[in-house]
């Protein structure tokens, strides 16, 4: 999943995206306003952590604006801001979540863990297809109870296509999703990756789940044949 940091605070924003890299996310990350809602009008997010206080624009005016762009991504307010009528006006703007610091990164981490299932209407962690149970927030994954091991990648993209499940997804949609740099058009990295996640999954007994559209990309069954 690909989130947008927007943060004033370097030490902050520096610490955030590394932990939130380390749960397993793809994070883009900024501490000014002109050039956190150019981030976020230039790519899809699954979710965006916005300060209020920022150089440039202010976090309420990129929320206002992303809103009456008919953005959709869903956006946790990260400030120092505390007052009842701070979080009205924030949730009023249209930010899904407020979080006020100082914080733990535990509560943050499950607020966007929360909001990334709700983008994909998946409020329920665990993602059963048949005998396979991926697990969003444990970051785990099983087949009848046995532990299927990935790399933060391959579940990454199996997090991915499950949580789009039924939907064909293009390859530039994999590559915007999942990994940190741009990826070079003629590279067959996506491929390769579906190709070693469909071994993994096979070698435990996983029913071909992952199919190939050819010219289109690749959808998830959401239930196996």
């Amino acid at each position: 999943m690909r989130l947008l940091l927007v943060e004033d605070s370097a030490r902050l924003r520096g610490s955030l995206g590394r932990g939130l890299g380390r749960a397993g996310y793809v994070v883009d990350s900024t501490g000014d306003g002109n050039e956190g809602l150019w981030f976020a009008e230039s790519n899809q997010y699954d979710t965006i952590v916005l300060d209020l206080m920022l150089p440039g624009l202010d976090g309420l005016t990129i929320l206002r604006r992303l809103r009456q762009q008919q953005n959709r991504a869903p956006v946790l307010i990260l400030t120092a801001r505390d007052t009842v009528e701070d979080r009205v006006r924030g949730l009023s703007a249209g930010a899904d979540d407020y979080l006020v610091k100082p914080f733990a990164f535990e509560e943050l981490l499950a607020r966007i863990q929360a909001l990334c299932r709700r983008r994909y209407d998946s409020p329920n962690p665990l993602i059963v297809i048949g005998d396979l149970a991926v697990d969003t927030a444990a970051r785990t994954v099983k087949q009848a109870g046995a532990c299927i091991d990935l790399t933060p990648r391959e579940f990454m993209l199996l997090e991915y296509l499950a949580a789009r499940r039924g939907e064909v997804v293009s390859r530039r949609e994999i590559e915007a999703h999942i990994y940190d740099d741009a990826v070079d058009p003629m590279s067959n990295v996506v491929d390769s990756a579906i190709c070693s996640l469909r071994r993994k999954l096979g070698a435990h007994g996983v029913t071909p789940l992952i199919r190939t559209r050819r010219g289109m990309g690749y959808v998830l069954e959401s239930a196996p044949r």
